[in-house]
């Protein structure tokens, strides 16, 4: 058990039956009444974020996540394979339930898969990865000044937006957690 007053943001803990992170939380004094710890949790089940408040001192189950080191393999019937590098074994994840990491997602990626007990929570993409250009318009000599921007569609289907002097076949450094362009690779 912890205490509520002993949050972290990344914290796992077990609430009403659901494995939940702390995203956010922040401790609360008023002038009368009693002080409390207003926190943003996110279901790592389900994906949902929520906002609940907890009364100061108050005891919650932390949860034991265990963090994988896997290699994605491939695709296989709407569910994705996931290999341990040290032992072999062999996971599938259904697509439903990691659809935003498979927009940065390619074959031989070594990820993290989010465990707990033998239940498998979601997979965690690294902060930044490497994917080619698989379409965008043609940069246009001069057009660099403006610092605007173009949509282009990378090897794994996602759409970023990139500077103009990017063409195809370039590789990309892109964001996984907010899907920017970061720079050439």
């Amino acid at each position: 058990m912890i205490s509520v007053n002993d949050f972290k943001t990344g914290l796992t803990i077990e609430v009403d039956g659901s494995i939940w992170r702390v995203v956010d939380f922040q401790h609360v004094k008023p002038g009368k009444g009693a002080a409390f710890v207003r926190s943003k949790l996110k279901n790592l089940r389900s994906g949902a974020v929520q906002e609940k408040t907890f009364r100061a001192g108050e005891k919650v189950a932390k949860a034991q996540i265990d963090n994988k080191k896997m290699q994605y393999l491939y695709e296989s019937a709407g569910a994705y394979v996931f290999m341990d590098n040290e032992s072999y074994e062999q996971i599938e994840i259904p697509g439903d339930s990691i659809v935003e990491e498979l927009k940065y997602l390619k074959e031989n990626m070594e990820v993290h898969i989010l465990m707990y007990d033998t239940e498998v929570l979601g997979v965690e993409l690294p902060n930044t990865v490497q994917l080619r250009v698989a379409e965008t318009e043609p940069g246009i000599r001069g057009d660099t000044s403006s610092g605007g921007t173009k949509p282009a569609i990378l090897e794994t289907g996602t759409s970023v937006n990139v500077p103009f002097f990017i063409n195809v076949d370039d590789v990309l450094i892109v964001n996984t957690q907010d899907g920017s362009y970061v720079s050439r690779a």
